[in-house]
């Protein structure tokens, strides 16, 4: 991975959530090139553990963390482990996320009759589904952030960024329930910098535009590596008419976490998308 740009993060401890995802991973790659010391935190033991390896490997500093984001006690065992192995948390991302079928309709528009046909209609969404999306999104970010925002406060510093999404500005059809808990990041993500504004913290967050990730492949791409018709009509909406590249988020990340470059940033979601947000259609 090449920098964008190089900042000074020796000696910070970083923790990610989701860390060994697509975005996640080049996140935790990117801050362990600029010296930071990286906890990844994830589900899958496997998977954490694969991207720290691969860190050290590279000559750096890694540790991969099986815990659970909406668990507040697997939280608080994984920042004991990193307290032992690295010290106290400086820098917070919060990128675990997701969407649920459940939670998202076949269709883009009700028409009448839907109900007597065999898809799934917004009549039709699971409250269980619902559910999971609002519980790891939101619930996801708010918990991690009680859990190690507690280190910044404690030392009178410190910078949390959250991943929201694109979704949280314009709601996209077929997922109310992944839009409307984006929208909730974004939210908290100015109501947390707000209150932790007097203890020396900063809150932000990435919006990414549409990029191509494990959870959404199959449903951008088709086995041959053409585009679906859904992916064909975001890129139609995308001024730069391409999906964008993870590496293409790390020049804000890098920006948020650095001190010196956005010390008085503070409470913002900037959108990373293509020019998606900017486009009206016509």
């Amino acid at each position: 991975m090449n920098l964008p740009f190089q900042v000074n993060l020796s000696g910070k401890v970083v923790v990610i959530t989701g860390g060994s995802g697509v975005l996640g991973s080049s996140f935790s790659e990117a801050l362990a090139k600029c010296g930071a010391k990286i906890a990844i935190i994830g589900r899958s033991k496997e998977k954490v553990e694969h991207v720290a390896s691969r860190i050290i490997e590279n000559g750096g500093e890694a540790l991969g963390i099986s815990a659970n984001v909406l668990d507040k006690s697997e939280l608080e065992v994984a920042r004991e482990l990193i307290h032992q192995k690295f010290g106290t948390c400086d820098i917070l991302i919060n990128g675990a996320g997701g969407n649920h079928a459940q939670g998202t309709t076949d269709r883009e528009f009700f028409e009448k009759g839907d109900l007597q046909k065999d898809f799934r209609t917004f009549f039709d969404l699971d409250e269980a589904g619902i559910n999971y999306v609002f519980q790891l999104n939101f619930l996801g970010t708010l918990l991690p952030s009680q859990v190690f925002g507690r280190d910044m406060v404690e030392k009178e510093r410190g910078t949390i960024v959250n991943i929201s999404s694109m979704n949280a500005f314009t709601p996209l059809t077929k997922i109310p329930a992944y839009s409307g808990a984006k929208a909730a990041v974004s939210n908290f993500t100015q109501w947390l910098a707000v209150h932790m504004s007097k203890a020396g913290v900063r809150v932000n967050a990435i919006a990414p535009g549409f990029f191509l990730t494990e959870q959404n492949r199959t449903l951008l791409q088709k086995e041959d590596g053409s585009y679906t018709e859904r992916a064909e009509k975001i890129i139609s909406q995308t001024p730069m008419g391409r999906f964008g590249e993870g590496d293409e988020l790390i020049g804000t990340l890098l920006w948020l976490v650095n001190e010196q470059a956005s010390g008085f940033v503070n409470g913002i979601v900037v959108p990373v998308d293509g020019g998606f947000s900017a486009y009206s259609g016509v």
